[in-house]
């Protein structure tokens, strides 16, 4: 067997947490599924799946000029009070539930 090394990386808790319990479910560690990962990428020569970008992406520039939009378009919305919106969360769980 050949030398064996240790790797460290940082990564978000809560993703760790969500991903480990995926590989857990078909009884695998995170260890063996990242060796698993390194193998692929070595046979591939790069990333064991495509990466590119999504058709339905839009850049960031884009996104800010929509969101000020919606922003200039709901600024003569009146304020609802906390009744109104539980009423409308209400109705709209009633209307649900008649599915």
């Amino acid at each position: 067997m050949s030398e064996q090394i240790l790797i460290q990386f940082r990564a978000d808790k809560t993703l760790k947490d969500e991903v480990s319990a995926i590989y857990e479910a078909i009884g695998m560690d995170l260890p063996t599924a990242f060796r698993m990962f390194m193998v692929r990428s070595k046979m591939e020569k790069g990333l064991p799946f495509p990466a590119v970008m999504s058709e339905n992406s839009i850049k960031h520039d884009v996104a800010v000029a929509a969101f000020d939009l919606l922003r200039k378009q709901s600024a003569d919305v009146r304020e609802m009070t906390l009744d109104e919106i539980n009423a409308e969360i209400a109705e709209v769980r009633a209307e649900r539930k008649e599915l």
